[in-house]
């Protein structure tokens, strides 16, 4: 039986590589996108400005619900979502620092 192996990294490395498979397709990151762009929560009006189906834009929406990277609320028949402030800020942090570790061109290669 294989193993993830997860246990031999830091909670920070696990952390992040799950938030970025969450954001590993091109319609989940054009979902973040629209949710920044407008800078408030959106209830359903994805279907048109994506042009995906609903069901294609739910299982979407629910990957990147359960990683944790936006939050919904029930508004009457539609669930309307937004960026969960908390984790962004979090994976912000840390990719940040992951990415400004890089110290510019060696000649090693």
């Amino acid at each position: 039986m294989g193993l993830t192996r997860s246990e031999i990294f830091t909670d920070e490395q696990n952390q992040l590589s799950q938030l970025l498979k969450a954001m590993a397709h091109p319609a989940r990151i054009a979902i973040l996108q629209r949710i920044l762009i407008s800078n408030t929560c959106i209830c359903g009006d994805l279907v048109e400005e994506l042009g995906l189906a609903q069901a294609t834009i739910s299982q979407h929406l629910k990957e990147l619900k359960t990683a944790g990277l936006i939050q919904g609320t029930i508004e009457g028949v539609s669930v309307c979502y937004c960026i969960n402030p908390v984790t962004w800020k979090m994976m912000e942090k840390q990719l940040g620092a992951f990415l400004s570790s890089y110290k510019g061109e060696v000649k090693c290669c």
